[in-house]
């Protein structure tokens, strides 16, 4: 009796033991935590033209580097790290193509076209995108970037000879020098001058809406965080995204 005494003793304990593991709720792991739905941007690094240096940072977080198009492929060449690369023109990003930088089909999502800006004050007199720019001290984009390649078919559709003091490699730096009072006058695009403000006098460039500079995205090759760049590309070209951008005063997605 003493010896199945012991073992229904034996029993119970290892009954309890085995009861209380099935029944007890194990922490929880990190494995456990619920995945979000989509890739965030937030680490996405994206190169885009310097015109998008305020639509894109609200419409995205991500780690930007605005430059002129030009330089950004120069980059992009040279094996510099990027998710994401927009152009503010199709040569550039035909280039990057051409190139084997570019992952999948490029995207059109923007319009933009040029706009004559001056100080505020106008103090070079100017009058238009005419000869009152003749003598002044005038500032445009190098002809290699976006800017520069739309300034010289503008000048030669009106008849114009321009003779600018600077030539930049980027648009934001010609607008830069035009609020600054370095110069009489520069061309930069409608969303520059747009963002400017009071700080600049605005001349319409005839025929410059009529035929406008085309935006277009698309992922790297190789991109480091490849969901990420395909979650910020579908935030640029979806409805709030092209809101933004018009927010900014780019055109819509369309070359007619």
């Amino acid at each position: 009796m003493k010896r199945f005494a012991a073992l229904l003793a034996a029993a119970l304990l290892m009954t309890g033991c085995g009861g209380g593991a099935s029944t007890s709720t194990p922490e929880p792991s990190e494995s456990s935590s619920p995945v979000a739905s989509a890739a965030g941007t937030e680490d996405v690094i994206v190169f885009a033209a310097a015109s998008l240096n305020k639509a894109f940072p609200e419409i995205a977080p991500a780690k930007y580097s605005f430059d002129g198009s030009s330089g950004l492929v120069d980059q992009l060449q040279g094996g510099a790290p990027a998710d994401v690369f927009a152009s503010a023109d199709k040569k550039n990003m035909d280039r990057a193509v051409s190139e084997g930088l570019i992952e999948g089909e490029p995207v059109l999502f923007a319009t933009n076209y040029l706009g004559l800006v001056t100080p505020a004050d106008n103090p070079g007199e100017i009058t238009g995108f005419d000869s009152s720019l003749d003598g002044k001290k005038l500032v445009i984009c190098a002809a290699d970037v976006p800017c520069g390649a739309a300034t010289l078919k503008v000048a030669e559709a009106n008849g114009l000879t321009l003779n600018p003091v600077s030539e930049e490699s980027k648009v934001t730096d010609v607008l830069g020098k035009v609020t600054a009072g370095e110069a009489d006058a520069g061309l930069v695009y409608a969303t520059d001058a747009a963002s400017a403000g009071d700080k600049v006098k605005v001349f319409d460039i005839p025929g410059a809406e009529d035929d406008p500079n085309t935006y277009w995205i698309a992922s790297v090759k190789g991109a480091p965080h490849a969901e990420g760049a395909t979650e910020f590309i579908t935030l640029v070209t979806e409805p709030d995204g092209a809101a933004t951008l018009a927010k900014y005063g780019f055109g819509p997605a369309t070359t007619e």
